[in-house]
């Protein structure tokens, strides 16, 4: 029989924080390492979803519960008890996935606490940062993995993952890439965390982003760009939305730098209507009404009487 090396024997217990479908993908690939034992999951509790309001688990509670594995969902994790389950789930590491809550010192100081945050570090601190590299028209992101401290995404680089971003790629798209980058770099991390010297950052290099709120997704027709690269960081929510509510759909950039009347409709056709803006135009292929179901952008402007030279506004 082949030999196995002792260090292939030895397994790394965790405690995996996490909530949405990007902390799901990283706790998947971490519950599928033959030398990985994932102890204890914490994620956010279930919350009402939809305008039915139906109260729904999140994506890492429901592959915990796939797995069998112990979950917590403490509303904070000051809450009584959830420092000494962490505790007495012995972890080695502690792997933390857009949890959506600070880590606070006690539980820091339980094993090292490694974040995987979704931009590369000190760009873009904080709540949204994949939303954040699209709507700047960033040509590169990636993840990085994060020693934690007590601050926000400040601490010490222990490895980074790099992704050139097409430049049609919506942020559904971008995070499936990224989540499949996190999930790959947490297991190298874990895997070579004592061979690593961590890397301070910069926080004189540091940004931060806001989370995003739906009247985010409101757009005028100054700049073409503008518009879309948000269509691209807000497709699926909040969406890109006029003043009066209506929704646009199946956007692409035709130009950025024509200069026109902000607005206007420019070209008609079946396959979507071209509209102007201060500096370039877009193209829209399907606009919604607030409480109506979308249409196909010529049937929109035939339905209003608008015809080329009119304003979509």
């Amino acid at each position: 029989m082949p030999r196995v090396k002792l260090k292939e024997l030895l397994l790394s217990r965790v405690v995996f924080m996490g909530t949405p479908q990007y902390a799901k993908e990283i706790l998947e690939k971490l519950l599928n390492e033959s030398n990985i034992d994932v102890t204890l999951v914490l994620t956010q509790p279930d919350r009402p979803v939809g305008r039915k309001k139906i109260l729904t688990p999140s994506e890492v509670k429901l592959l915990s519960l796939k797995y069998n594995k112990k979950l917590l969902q403490p509303q904070k994790l000051t809450d009584k008890g959830v420092y000494e389950e962490i505790l007495e789930a012995n972890p080695d590491y502690i792997i933390v996935a857009a949890f959506g809550q600070i880590l606070p010192k006690n539980i820091l100081d339980i094993a090292p606490c490694i974040n995987l945050h979704a931009s590369i570090l000190p760009k873009y601190r904080g709540a949204s940062p994949v939303q954040q590299a699209l709507l700047n028209g960033d040509k590169f992101t990636g993840v990085t993995a994060m020693l934690m401290n007590e601050g926000l995404d400040s601490g010490a680089i222990l490895g980074y993952r790099f992704f050139k971003i097409p430049n049609d790629m919506v942020v559904t798209e971008l995070m499936e890439q990224l989540s499949i980058d996190a999930s790959l770099l947490t297991i190298e991390t874990v895997k070579r965390f004592k061979e690593i010297n961590p890397i301070e950052q910069t926080d004189a290099n540091s940004t931060h982003c806001k989370k995003i709120k739906r009247a985010d997704g409101r757009v005028n027709f100054k700049s073409a760009i503008d518009i879309y690269n948000k269509y691209r960081a807000f497709y699926g929510w909040p969406t890109i939305f006029l003043e009066n509510g209506t929704k646009l759909f199946g956007v692409e950039l035709i130009d950025t730098i024509s200069q026109n009347r902000a607005g206007e409709i420019l070209e008609i056709t079946k396959r979507g209507i071209v509209i102007g803006c201060e500096v370039g135009a877009i193209k829209i292929r399907q606009l919604q009404p607030p409480s109506k179901k979308s249409i196909d952008a010529k049937a929109y402007c035939i339905a209003r009487g608008l015809k080329v030279g009119n304003s979509i506004l």
